[in-house]
Formats: structure tokens, sequence, C-alpha cells
């Protein structure tokens, strides 16, 4: 069962419970779901429990195997698939574009990114600009910039 919401994030292999907390605390101020691929940790879990601060009881949020089951059944929802990868060029950059909703957003692990069969069966990637010689950043922090962009660019101001 795919999620009700207009905004869904997906998170494909997190490690972080900390992260996942954070963006459970993103997604009720978006009021987005949330998708938990692989072994990405989720409610409950006393890690994300503390960071989350009581959004993991109010996020609507499911779990499942494999990123490309969600994709399939989120494509056969109606939804757009975003695959959020670093170095996607300026036609890729969140604020550049236009957004029909609903859009699914997938979020890699933090060391490696969106699984790349994910990213082959995404829509379209969606990117910061990164300056500097890492050129990243946290991955909760680049899940606000690039969902917030989202949320500006569909036209609907605040995500109902």
């Amino acid at each position: 069962m795919c999620m009700k919401t207009p905004l869904v994030i997906v998170l494909d292999r997190l490690r972080s419970a900390h992260n996942v907390g954070n963006i459970f605390r993103l997604a009720e101020a978006l009021n987005a779901g949330i998708i938990g691929c692989g072994a990405t940790p989720m409610p409950p879990h006393p890690k994300l429990e503390r960071t989350a601060m009581g959004t993991d009881k109010t996020v609507p949020f499911r779990c499942v195997p494999e990123v490309m089951t969600a994709i399939t059944e989120l494509r056969q929802a109606g939804y757009t698939i975003l695959a959020a990868e670093p170095g996607g060029g300026s036609e890729s950059e969140a604020w550049q574009r236009e957004y029909t909703l609903p859009v699914a957003v997938i979020f890699g692990n933090e060391a490696l990114g969106v699984h790349p069969e994910a990213v082959k069966m995404a829509d379209g990637l969606v990117s910061l600009p990164m300056g500097g010689s890492k050129a990243s950043i946290n991955v909760s922090n680049a899940a606000a910039a690039i969902l917030y962009a989202i949320q500006a660019r569909s036209g609907k101001g605040k995500l109902q």
C-alpha cells in the first residue's frame, strides 16, 4: 500500500538513526510520508525516537525490503520518482525546475548514495550545487534543502 501524501521521502539503506529521526521531523513539517528501505533504522528505535521528538508517532511511514520495490509501488500510484544524487549537473539542481505533485525523492546511504539500480529506475535526478573539496553534506541537511525547494517550486505553497 502506498502513501497518501503529495510528497514521499524514500530512505535507501541509511545508517544513522539520528539522521532518520531528523528526517522524521522534516517530514512532519512538510506533511510528507516516509518509506524506509533495507537496513534503514525505523520506529521503534531509541536513538531515532530521541531525535524525532515525537514525530515518529505522527508521520505516516512504512518499511520495504528493497528500494526498487518502493519505486515500483510509487510509480504505480502516480508519483514522479527523483533520486537525490550529488553531481547531477545544473539541470538537476533542486530549485532550477518546476515540480508537479505527487513526488517521491530517494535519499541514499551516507557513504554509498542511492542504490545504482534505483538511480536507473528514477524519472530524474535532483541535486544541490556543491563547492569545496568534499562536495557533500549530511543527508538530513540535503533532504531539508531539496524538499523545501520542491515545496516552493511545486506551485502549491505549503504542502497539504
